[in-house]
């Protein structure tokens, strides 16, 4: 899975640096390095809102505050639900 979050220009203002130093520390805390792909883009078409960032075809809008939530509640969900669907896949 992708996760890619927007370190251009605005999103840099509203705090992509600490967003994405909070989802490297929660990849790595949580195991997850092999399963997870952090990048960073210049720009993801949202300026607009906060720090943009796409996951699984979705777009969300983060900051450095909800960043944690976002992790729990919306990417260890997604890949809990792969990794039971891989396995019904192999039985």
């Amino acid at each position: 899975m992708n996760i890619t979050v927007c370190i251009g220009s605005s999103c840099h203002l509203k705090g992509s640096r600490v967003v994405v130093g909070r989802l490297e520390r929660l990849i790595l805390e949580n195991g997850l390095k092999d399963q997870i792909d952090l990048c960073g883009t210049f720009c993801l078409g949202c300026c607009q809102s906060g720090v943009s960032v796409q996951f699984d075809g979705a777009y969300y809008s983060l900051s450095p505050e909800n960043t944690e939530r976002f992790f729990i509640e919306t990417v260890l969900p997604l890949l809990r639900d792969e990794r039971v669907a891989g396995m019904r896949r192999s039985d």
